[in-house]
């Protein structure tokens, strides 16, 4: 394993991450972990399919750095983090424990987190929308088949890229934006996604879902998608001054090493 230069913890009001698929064989499991090792947070909101419980019908897959996942998570828990898990439809068998409290990780079906600025956000995973549109991310467009092959193609795109010295680069991301029907969907999810929560009363939502990261105003609600640990390494914070943020996790790091020690190193491959 390639030694990681160790980063000054970044400290944050509150962290949204979703779509980790542990248990798939795409998760990025190995920038998680150095994610988690970088931030501390008050509040930890993990926004559904975090464990891949459909993948893990197919193939049994668990190796140990999905393990220290849980383990790092459950330790922030432990030392004073307010864990809220928001079940997907990954693990959407989670959702039978909505109202209950696991290891100090609370479980909901939605939750409201309100802003330093005062602004009620609706947290959700958003899949409760593929009922009005089918939405299954870069699944839908092109069949789980070549999906899969995408991703076994990013994965070893991923280890040459690392190899090189290169920092993550989602190949699954760049074929994704050149799909013109794919744009277009992402686009409507979010339209129904921002609307549906205005009609709510919240000046804002913040889900998951559709593995791609955003945040921008749609039609006066404040729309914002944490993105995913598949395709992208990507999650929403909020800093000790209200102030909400996307972060990509590799673009980051890369300028907070760059900042500390003049020099970047690449991590490990999941």
């Amino acid at each position: 394993m390639t030694t990681v230069h160790a980063l000054k913890p970044l400290q944050y009001r509150a962290i949204w991450l979703s779509d980790i698929h542990l248990g798939y064989r795409g998760c990025k499991a190995e920038y998680l972990l150095d994610f988690l090792k970088t931030t501390e947070s008050d509040v930890l909101y993990l926004v559904g399919d975090i464990i891949d419980l459909w993948s893990m019908k197919r193939t049994m897959y668990w190796p140990q750095a999905h393990n220290n996942v849980i383990r790092t998570i459950l330790g922030k828990a432990k030392h004073g983090t307010k864990i809220i898990y928001i079940p997907g439809n990954h693990d959407e068998q989670i959702r039978d424990f909505v109202g209950s409290i696991f290891g100090d990780v609370e479980i909901h079906n939605e939750y409201v987190h309100v802003g330093m600025n005062g602004k009620r956000f609706r947290v959700l995973h958003g899949d409760v929308y593929d009922a009005l549109m089918k939405c299954s991310g870069l699944k839908n467009f092109i069949g789980n088949k070549a999906y899969d092959l995408i991703m076994f193609l990013n994965r070893h795109v991923y280890k040459l890229r690392q190899m090189l010295g290169y920092p993550y680069w989602s190949l699954a991301s760049f074929l994704k934006w050149r799909v013109k029907d794919a744009v277009a969907h992402i686009r409507k999810f979010e339209e129904i996604v921002a609307t549906d929560s205005r009609k709510l009363g919240y000046d804002g939502v913040i889900c998951g879902h559709i593995h791609h990261a955003e945040m921008r105003d749609v039609n006066g609600v404040i729309y914002c998608n944490d993105g995913d640990w598949v395709e992208h390494c990507t999650a929403l914070v909020e800093d000790r001054e209200g102030r909400m943020e996307l972060l990509h996790w590799s673009e980051k790091r890369q300028i907070l090493c760059a900042a500390e020690a003049g020099h970047i190193q690449p991590l490990a491959a999941a």
